[in-house]
């Protein structure tokens, strides 16, 4: 992808199954990326409450768990839905691709 288009490919959407989560690192970024529904869905993997990486935690349905501290988060948005978090989680926006998983790149 060409940085012009301010696209970022994260991997092949066939790297994830249905109901999982994986790490994708690109550049600065540390992402999980998700397969829900048949959709796509990037958030930052740490959690906004501590060391957890949300790749490693708990998807049901669209709320990823964190291993470390039980919270929760909508990884559509990143609102918090369980505490102990009480920070939003950061997203990006997939950009409709045929086989990869695209971002659009985050402003500086």
């Amino acid at each position: 992808m060409s940085e012009t288009q301010n696209l970022i490919e994260l991997c092949a959407q066939s790297d994830i199954a249905e109901g999982e989560a994986i790490k994708v690192e690109t550049g600065d970024l540390e992402l999980a990326v998700y397969h829900v529904g048949g959709r796509f869905y990037v958030t930052d993997n740490m959690c906004t409450h501590g060391p957890g990486e949300l790749s490693e935690g708990y998807l049901d349905g669209y709320e990823i768990e964190c291993d470390f501290h039980q919270g929760k988060f909508d990884i559509r948005n990143g609102e918090v839905v369980a505490p102990p978090c009480i920070l939003k989680l950061k997203t990006y926006k997939v950009v409709p691709h045929d086989t990869a998983v695209v971002i659009e790149a985050p402003a500086d």
